[in-house]
C-alpha cells in the first residue's frame, strides 16, 4: 500500500492538502504529523480502501525516528513525504524591514522551523525510501527563498532561512539519487494563500492573487503527481504554484 506522510499536518494548507488526497486517491494510507491533534477527517467506512494514522511530535530526532521505525513495520511504499511546516512571525515578531530589527531568536527560530525541522523530515523518514518506488519529497518554501530574485531586501530571517531550506534539499537530492534514483525532491512556492501566516500582509495583494489553501492543494497534487512534468524538472525541482521554475 502507498503512504503519505504529511508533516506540518495542522496548518491549513495541510488540511487542504489531506482532503486533495483523499479525494484523488483510491487507496493508500495517509500519516498525518503535528505538534497536537488533527482536526480534518473522512469517512473511512465510505472510503474503506484509505486509512489515516496521526501522530503528535515535538519534531525531535528521538520522536520522528519512533514514528519512521513504526511505519517501517507496515510493509508501505512511501509515495509522498510532504512538509508543510513553516514560520514567518511571531507575537513577538514581524518580518525585519531593516537591519537592526533582526533579532537573534526569531532568526533562530526561523532558521529551526523553516530549515532544520525540514530537513530534519527528509533525513529520518528516508529510511522508508526504496530503490524500485516512485517517491516525492517535497517542502514548502517560497520565491523570498531565492537569493537572484531579491530585488526588495528585508525580511533577513524568512528569506535566509527558506534560502537554507533550498540548499539543504539541493545538497538532500544529490545524495539521495545516488541510491533511490526514482526519488524526485520538490520545492514549492505556494503564493499567497489565505493562511494566518499571511493574513498581516493580504492588504497589497493584487486581486486575484490571493490564493485559497484548497486552491493551493489541488495545485500541488497536480503538478507533483505529474511524471512527465517532475521528469522535466531539475532534482531538486523549484518551482511556483503555477509550476513555473523559480531561479535559485
Amino acid at each position: 500500500m502507498q503512504l503519505y506522510i504529511l508533516c506540518g499536518a495542522s496548518s491549513e494548507i495541510a488540511n487542504a492538502y489531506f482532503t486533495t488526497l483523499h479525494k484523488r486517491i483510491n487507496t493508500g494510507h495517509i500519516v498525518t504529523i503535528s505538534r497536537g491533534e488533527f482536526k480534518a477527517s473522512f469517512n473511512e467506512s465510505v472510503s474503506n480502501e484509505i486509512s489515516h494514522q496521526h501522530f503528535i511530535t515535538d519534531y525531535s530526532e528521538q520522536s520522528l525516528s519512533g514514528i519512521a521505525k513504526e511505519l517501517a513495520g507496515g510493509h508501505y511504499d512511501l509515495a509522498q513525504l510532504m512538509i508543510f511546516n513553516g514560520l514567518l512571525h511571531d507575537p513577538d515578531n514581524a518580518p525585519e524591514r531593516k537591519l537592526e530589527q533582526i533579532s537573534e531568536q526569531h532568526f533562530i527560530n526561523s532558521m529551526t522551523t523553516n530549515a532544520l525541522l525540514p530537513i530534519r523530515c527528509v533525513g529520518l523518514f528516508s529510511t522508508l525510501l526504496k530503490p524500485q518506488v516512485s517517491t516525492v519529497v517535497c517542502a514548502l518554501s517560497a520565491r523570498v527563498g531565492s537569493i537572484s530574485d531579491n530585488k526588495l531586501g528585508g525580511w533577513y530571517s524568512y528569506r535566509a532561512s527558506k534560502a537554507a531550506l533550498n540548499m539543504l534539499f539541493k545538497s538532500a537530492a544529490i545524495e539521495l539519487s545516488r541510491r533511490y534514483k526514482k526519488c524526485h525532491c520538490v520545492l514549492f512556492h505556494p503564493g499567497t494563500t489565505d493562511t494566518p501566516l499571511s493574513k498581516p500582509f493580504q492588504a497589497n495583494v493584487p486581486e486575484g492573487k490571493l490564493f485559497t489553501p484548497e486552491f493551493v492543494a489541488e495545485q500541488l497534487y497536480s503538478l507533483i503527481s505529474d511524471a512527465d512534468f517532475l521528469q522535466q524538472s531539475q532534482n531538486p525541482a523549484y518551482f511556483d504554484w503555477q509550476g513555473k521554475p523559480i531561479d535559485w
